[in-house]
Order: structure tokens, then C-alpha cells, then sequence
């Protein structure tokens, strides 16, 4: 008798942004229809309805998928909102339309606004397999996009998610475009600017290829995964947040690409413009404020190459009505003692508390942000933002703030403690920190585990400019696992990412 449906199994892989199915080699569906492994499979459900794209895996293990079942993983099986052992059909699903569009990217033509929304359409309904995203990524970064392409993506990545609106005229945000490690001024600029009566909801991506991004390091004292109601309720009692972009289902194809630029470590600046400007549109922004690092090893390296990427944001920005203001940075080093999301919470809480080992690199550029973004606000003069972000940190009413927020999002029980398989980098001559290479450093951080691992990264015991002897530490590896300590400790035997320049 021809099978004709299969029993739903749900399988416990979380494959991480990714459709997937599973269906056993002697399944006669398998068989009948020709099905082969990486091919797209469109899987109906009759008792709701529900249609998804999945790609299809082939398995020889009952204990996974039996030749009656197919199995769902957690990803597309949350996507049915139907029980184990429901009845779906199976059959071959055609290819996007919008993949048409791909090819031609990657033949380097000009797409315009209607093939960025389709792609982009395509992609929230997980009509994409990673591998097609991934040539999607490269062909963008390839060809390049010019200006009004970057646009184009920005409104199509928009228009594919939820947007929240406040029904305030002035609604603040800030982002760093990345690169620099330890860089977490977000988490003191937003207690200082919640405390002086500002609205700023800020919601961040998780680290695409850094040890860590701001919601990777909120985490660690505080829930992030909020939905739009939450958001809300925040607002109206603590007038910001820190959150994770991606749960609000703000921009929400930003988050599948990003799963997939993680692993290529790709950033390329149109991608990057779209999705900073359309998660901020996105979050009712009304006002933005990019930070622009510049050094040797920072994502930016010239004053031309940032004056170009300035005038990108401008222009996309004021095309999507925001006010919006770019301020290029000191890039030459990490910022703050910590790299990776327990060691950067641990360096955000000692500027707050004003302790006295606060890294005060930290503590200088945000209030220095913090400043400017206080000087959107009409009742703030020019030049006396710094003043009174200033005055709202060392008078404990940021850190009253930050703790207002924690609890009110949901404390994290976490153990913030770093990684306790540590190991000291010494320096191999007396002289002067001339130079730091910030990817380096990130890299031997990932190494370590950062930021899927919270606990590890490293931590700096010497700056630019400082002097050290031989066999001083410059700084330690923190780690859990003993396979991602070994890989940072030979990272660091081969670049310790410090230049030290001999004293005479």
C-alpha cells in the first residue's frame, strides 16, 4: 500500500535558524519520489493547515526517524503548533522565485527595491537554505551595493518584521558598528539616559564576529529574550531596556542572516548599514547616534573609509526619517579590561558602582556618548551633556537605574565567575605597549569559547602606552572547556596580539 503521509517527530537538534527534516533511507516516500539529501522538501499539515519549507536529511537510524515518521527539528517543529504524531505530506518544494534575483547579484547587476523585498520575504519564510543565503551574502558583499541598494535592503528588511511605536516625538538609540573588543558602552549609556527621563528601548544583535555583543553580555545579568508586550511594559515604568533584537521579531531576517555570516565572519558595510538602520526604525527610534571606531585592526582603518561609511548611514538614515548623528572613535584598542560577556558585565558594574578598578577608557567614552545623545534633548545645551552624564553616574543614580531595569526584565541567575582554566600571556621583553591587535585578541577570545561560552574570554592587564618587564602578564585566558583552552593558548603562543616597543 503507498504511503501517502507521514507521522510528525519532533527531534531534538536545535539547528540554529535552519528548517530541517528527517526522513529514514527505507521510508518508500523516500524512495517513490526520488528525494535526495540537501534537496528542499515542502511539509504540509491538513489538521491546521501549516505549510513549511525544510531541508531534507537522510538517516539510517530509527532511534532519529523511523521509515513511517518524518521528523522535524526543534526549529521548524515549533512552526507547526501540532502534536507528535500528527499527519503531514511531504512533496519536492520548488524554488524561490526571489532566487532568480540571487543569480543575478552574483553576475554583479543592480537589483532594485523589489528584488530586495522579495529575497528578503523568501528568507522569513525559510524558503532559503543556508547555503543559498550564503551565496546571497557573498554576492552582496562581491558585487558591492551602492547607496540606494543599501536603502532598498534597509526598507525591505523593514517591512518583513513588527515594528513597536512609542507615540513619542523624541526616542533615542546609539550602536557601535563593532570590531573593537570589550566595547560596551550600550549598557552605561542607557541607565544614565533612562535616569535623566529620555526614551531609549534598545534592543542589540548577539555577536556576528566578536566575543561578544550586548545582548550577549546583558545576559549575563539579566533575561533578553522579551517580547513586544514586555517591551512595552518596560518603557512605561523604567523608559529603556536591553534586549535582544531577534525574540521581538524586529528586522527578523537580520537575525537568519546573521547565523549565517557568524561562520563566514562576514560583515561587508551595506549589509551591515541595512541592518543597523532598519533594527532601529524598527524599534521607534527617532534618533541614532553610530559610533565609528577607527585603528590598524578595527573593522575601519582609515579616516576615508569612515567618512565614506558616515556618509552612507547619513544618507539611508534621512531617507528612513531618522535624526540621525555619526561620531568616529579611538580604535586602536579594546575597551575596558574584559573580552567576553562575563568579564565585559563585570567591567560595565565597576564603572556603574564607581568602583575604584572601573577601566576608565570604559567610563570616559560613555559618558562622552552618553553626553551627545543627552544634547538631542532641546532642554540640554550644547556641550553640557558630558556635564550631566557625568553627574548622573557619580551620584549612583545610573546604577540605581541599570538595577531597576535588571529586575524589572528579570534578573539572571546566572554565575557570573570567569572561566576557571586560566592561563597568563607574559611579554617577552621589558619595553612599551606601542600597539594591540584587536582581532587577535577577539580571535584568541573566541578561541576560548566567547560568547557561547559566557564565562571565558580574556582579560587585560596592560594598555597602550603602559610599560612592562619581561615576564609581567599582559593578560589571562579564561576558558571551561579544556579543547577551547588549548586552541586560545596556542593562538597566544603564535600572536600574542601585543607589539612592545624596547625602552632605550
Amino acid at each position: 500500500m503507498e504511503i501517502t503521509t507521514l507521522k510528525l517527530r519532533r527531534v531534538a537538534i536545535d539547528t540554529y535558524k535552519e528548517n530541517v527534516a528527517y526522513l529514514h533511507r527505507d521510508c518508500e516516500l523516500y524512495r517513490s519520489e526520488g528525494f535526495q539529501a540537501l534537496n528542499k522538501i515542502e511539509v504540509n499539515c491538513d489538521e491546521n493547515g501549516t505549510s513549511v519549507i525544510a531541508v531534507l536529511n537522510i538517516v539510517d537510524d530509527i532511534s532519529i526517524t523511523r521509515p513511517e515518521e518524518l521528523g522535524l527539528s526543534e526549529q521548524v517543529f515549533h512552526q507547526f503548533a501540532v502534536s507528535e504524531g500528527s499527519a503531514v505530506r511531504v512533496a519536492h518544494a520548488s524554488a524561490p522565485k526571489s532566487i532568480k534575483a540571487v543569480h543575478r547579484k552574483i553576475r554583479g547587476e543592480r537589483l532594485q527595491f523589489e528584488d530586495y523585498l522579495a529575497i528578503n520575504k523568501d528568507i522569513a519564510r525559510n524558503s532559503y537554505s543556508k547555503i543559498e543565503i550564503a551565496a546571497y551574502l557573498v554576492g552582496c558583499a562581491v558585487s558591492g551595493l551602492d547607496r540606494d541598494e543599501v536603502l532598498y535592503l534597509t526598507r525591505a528588511m523593514l517591512q518583513t518584521g513588527e515594528q513597536l511605536h512609542w507615540d513619542e516625538p523624541l526616542v533615542v538609540d546609539k550602536h557601535c558598528i563593532g570590531g573593537i573588543p570589550g566595547n560596551r558602552t550600550s549598557m552605561l549609556v542607557v541607565p544614565i539616559v533612562a535616569e535623566h527621563g529620555m526614551l531609549m528601548p534598545k534592543t542589540s544583535s548577539r555577536a556576528i564576529t566578536s566575543p561578544a555583543g550586548t545582548a550577549d553580555t546583558m545576559e549575563v545579568l539579566a533575561n533578553v529574550d522579551l517580547n513586544p508586550e514586555i517591551l512595552h511594559h518596560l518603557v512605561t515604568h523604567e523608559r529603556a531596556f536591553l534586549a535582544w533584537g531577534g525574540t521581538s521579531k524586529l528586522a527578523p531576517v537580520d537575525d537568519i542572516l546573521i547565523a549565517v555570516e557568524r561562520p563566514l565572519t562576514m560583515d561587508s558595510p551595506g549589509q551591515m548599514v541595512a541592518s543597523i538602520v532598519s533594527k532601529k526604525v524598527a524599534a521607534g527610534s527617532t534618533h541614532l547616534l553610530i559610533d565609528i571606531p577607527i585603528g590598524p585592526t578595527a573593522k575601519i582603518r582609515s579616516q576615508t573609509n569612515a567618512m565614506k561609511l558616515r556618509k552612507l548611514f547619513e544618507y539611508v538614515g534621512d531617507s528612513m526619517g531618522l535624526t540621525l548623528e555619526v561620531i568616529i572613535t579611538d580604535g586602536r584598542q579594546p575597551i575596558g579590561h574584559g573580552i567576553g560577556p562575563v568579564l565585559e558585565a563585570r567591567d560595565v558594574m565597576r564603572v556603574l558602582e564607581n568602583h575604584p578598578l572601573a577601566p576608565l577608557d570604559l567610563r570616559e567614552k560613555a559618558l562622552q556618548l552618553a553626553g551627545r545623545i543627552l544634547e538631542f534633548d532641546t532642554d540640554v545645551r550644547g556641550g553640557q551633556g558630558y556635564r550631566l552624564a557625568r553627574d548622573i553616574l557619580e551620584s549612583g543614580r545610573a546604577l540605581q537605574k541599570m538595577q531597576s531595569i535588571i529586575q524589572a526584565q528579570g534578573a539572571s541567575d546566572y554565575t557570573a565567575r570567569p572561566g576557571k582554566l586560566q592561563h597568563q600571556v607574559a611579554a617577552q621583553a621589558a619595553g612599551r605597549i606601542e600597539a594591540i591587535d584587536n582581532l587577535q585578541l577577539a580571535q584568541i577570545a573566541h578561541l576560548a569559547g566567547a560568547p557561547l561560552d559566557k564565562e571565558a574570554g580574556v582579560d587585560l592587564h596592560k594598555k597602550i602606552g603602559d610599560t612592562v618587564d619581561k615576564d609581567e602578564p599582559l593578560y589571562t585566558i579564561h576558558a571551561e572547556f579544556n579543547a577551547d583552552f588549548n586552541f586560545a593558548k596556542q593562538a597566544s603562543e603564535t600572536d600574542n596580539a601585543y607589539q612592545i616597543a624596547t625602552l632605550s
